[in-house]
């Protein structure tokens, strides 16, 4: 059990560096548009358009990637700590 939980934790830190990297190509022009830009996007936006589409654009400063990543910094710091103490009274 032990080593599942440690899987997730650091498939979630992962994923949270994948959008770091993500947001960051903004930046660069043309970044997006490269076959490495278009791989983060396929990884990324499924996860940041709902955060997208609650949150508007204040100004021309998106901050809907900042509340998702740090809804996936608590998911990983607080929930899945939570979800194995359940699953591990159970078993």
């Amino acid at each position: 059990m032990n080593q599942l939980y440690m899987i997730l934790y650091f498939a979630l830190e992962i994923y949270s560096y994948a959008l770091i990297i993500y947001i960051l190509m903004s930046w660069f022009p043309g970044a997006r548009e490269s076959s490495f830009g278009e791989f983060f996007a396929k990884i990324c936006e499924p996860y940041l358009e709902p955060f997208r589409k609650i949150i508007p654009p204040i100004g021309m400063i998106d901050i809907s990637p900042i509340v998702a990543i740090l809804v996936l910094y608590f998911a990983r710091a607080f929930g899945l700590p939570v979800l194995f103490n359940m699953l591990s009274s159970w078993f």
